[in-house]
């Protein structure tokens, strides 16, 4: 019998090593306190024992796409926060995260979660899902798995590693992300590789699995839930109520139109889909969860979460100059015919006065940072 491979223990400065929380095909993911400020996070490290330098190369470019985009998106009070992305002393890259203690997957394993529960947490990971479509991004791995439980016992979204641009074209990416039996049938059929209606099916699917303790078209037998007999059943078998429940009719039918087989008849959006969840919540006389969606103001643009674009970071406002192009409008107007710079405007003294005060004032701000720290702040 051979031994169980020794974890690695990335060296990484300014954490120090608690312990592995669990591993999977890429990476694997250890829990460490944090320095400064003092804390517990979740460190997701690739693993670079690969066959190839092309693996390696594709992978670390996934992982840095997983970690712009979480950073990006963890605004967002369902979605998982990064603290920190970097590659450790021993070469290999890691995202450094916010540590969730569990996940609703695990806890609902053959232990089926009250409505109460699986209609809250639908809301806000729907309200997470919107938020990241319209800021372009599939999520593409919805499962129960991926929907983590914080410290404060609230529901967050998970692992961005094999998201894509919504726009980006069908026949651009060479594989599907799939995960049985959470996959919609479009995907299972290869007829697709993600959609915002395939996002829609795997949100239910996985609301489903909380509500039942078992996943769709899942069945008692284990010989009947082979990958060829459950994808059989995702694109041809109707969706059978939550069993073993009285009341959840309302709740059925919403799961149901939302795993229509066909993409068209789901609910056009994850806004509707939550507005649908929340309408149930009404209903069945329970705390009405708020949906949140990030303000458009504030999302990346999509070319600024295309995956392998990274470069120096540029920040502007919209309707303003920068200082940059108000200082070329200003040579531009005081160049002659022969390109010689004539009768620049000096600088008044009320402005070189404030711009002094300015620095004064900066110099003071920062000795009474220190002193306030020093003090505590008035603790």
């Amino acid at each position: 019998m051979s031994e169980r491979p020794v974890v690695q223990q990335p060296s990484i400065p300014g954490f120090s090593y608690v312990r592995p929380l669990g591993s999977g095909g890429f990476a694997q993911v250890h829990l460490y306190e944090q320095d400064m400020p003092r804390r517990v996070v979740a460190v997701k490290v690739l693993n670079s024992q690969t066959s190839t330098s092309a693996e390696i190369e594709r992978m670390r470019e996934g992982f840095e796409s997983e970690a712009d985009l979480m950073a990006r998106l963890s605004s967002h009070p369902s979605i998982v926060s990064i603290y920190q992305a970097s590659v450790s002393l021993d070469g290999a890259p890691y995202i450094a995260m916010e540590f969730c203690p569990a996940s609703m997957g695990a806890l609902t394993k053959g232990r089926p979660a009250q409505l109460r529960d699986v209609l809250d947490a639908g809301v806000r990971i729907a309200g997470a899902l919107e938020t990241a479509h319209r800021a372009g991004v599939l999520h593409r791995d919805i499962k129960p798995s991926n929907v983590l439980l914080t410290t404060l016992g609230r529901p967050a979204l998970s692992d961005f590693g094999i998201a894509q641009l919504i726009d980006r074209p069908e026949n651009d990416s060479e594989e599907v992300a799939m995960s049985i039996p959470w996959s919609s049938p479009e995907i299972v059929r290869l007829a697709s590789s993600g959609s915002v209606a395939s996002e829609v099916w795997s949100l239910a699917a996985t609301l489903y699995s909380f509500a039942a303790g078992h996943s769709p078209f899942e069945k008692p037998d284990r010989a009947q839930n082979t990958r060829s007999k459950l994808i059989e059943r995702i694109v041809k078998t109707p969706l059978a109520p939550v069993p073993g429940v009285e009341g959840y009719g309302p709740f059925d039918a919403v799961i149901g139109r939302a795993m229509s087989k066909k993409p068209a008849d789901r609910y056009a959006t994850m806004a509707e889909f939550g507005e649908a969840l929340r309408h149930l919540q009404r209903g069945y006389g329970f705390d009405v969860t708020p949906l949140e969606i990030v303000a458009e103001a504030w999302l990346p643009r999509p070319q600024q979460v295309e995956a392998g674009t990274r470069g120096p970071v540029v920040s502007s406002l919209p309707g303003r100059r920068t200082r940059a192009e108000a200082r070329s409008e200003m040579l531009a107007k005081h160049t002659d015919a022969d390109g010689v710079v004539r009768d620049l405007p000096a600088a008044s003294p009320a402005r070189a006065a404030l711009i002094g005060a300015g620095a004064a004032l900066v110099g003071v701000a920062a000795i009474g940072a220190v002193i306030w720290a020093i003090w505590g702040g008035g603790s």
